[in-house]
């Protein structure tokens, strides 16, 4: 996928969870952030950032902030909107005959349902933006949510559907998502639950510029630590 009309700016700070004020320039901006996680050790006071520009002349904030470069790992895509999108491309490529988005199952929303002839697919995608020693982690805040995806993917694992956690990396010299149990340790369990069950987990990792998130490598997690 690709952004349009992207700019640098530095990051100043985050007066919410949805608006940050960013320098472009010496000019201080108010902009949309399109990620609600915490995002603590990237959004750091003078982190070179990436905005884009919306042609929406009617909103209140004329920049979207959709990436950060972090020290020592280069730059971390943070588009919460970014890995079903990208999922969506990466999926079409493969030799599914039906790809639908945003499926109903059970009491949930599931990202993606899919055919291969008479073999049904179920998958749940993950943004994953946390990066320490060059593992990924997920998530960076506790999710209910989450976990009640990764319930419901077990439930139909036991009904004869494939199922798979995906998660998509959003940034280079990263291969492997691990759960941050520290963060929200019923995820972590529900997600080795989920693994018990049959549901695969897959890390898709991405090239990452500054207008561009290209899924280019994938890995099978065979355990969950």
């Amino acid at each position: 996928m690709k952004y349009n009309k992207v700019i640098t700016g530095h990051f100043h700070d985050r007066a919410n969870r949805f608006i940050a004020q960013v320098y472009v320039g010496n000019v201080l901006e108010t902009v949309h952030v399109k990620n609600t996680g915490r995002l603590k050790e990237l959004l750091l006071p003078g982190a070179e950032v990436i905005l884009e520009m919306s042609d929406n002349k009617n909103r209140k904030t004329k920049h979207d902030l959709i990436g950060v470069y972090k020290e020592g790992l280069g730059l971390v895509n943070i588009d919460s909107q970014a890995p079903n999108k990208v999922v969506k491309e990466w999926l079409l490529t493969k030799d599914y005959t039906l790809v639908k988005p945003e499926y109903t199952y059970g009491d949930s929303r599931l990202d993606f349902y899919m055919e291969r002839g008479e073999e049904r697919f179920l998958m749940e995608v993950k943004g994953c933006t946390l990066e320490r020693n060059g593992i990924g982690y997920f998530p960076d805040a506790p999710t209910e949510r989450g976990v009640k995806h990764l319930r419901e993917l077990r439930k139909a694992a036991g009904e004869g559907y494939h199922c798979i956690a995906a998660f998509v990396i959003q940034m280079e010299g990263v291969d492997e998502v691990r759960p941050n149990t520290v963060m929200h340790k019923e995820f972590g369990e529900a997600l080795q639950e989920a693994v018990g069950a049959g549901v695969q987990v897959l890390c898709l990792g991405c090239r990452v510029t500054e207008d561009e998130l290209v899924i280019d490598r994938e890995k099978v997690l065979i355990e969950i630590n």
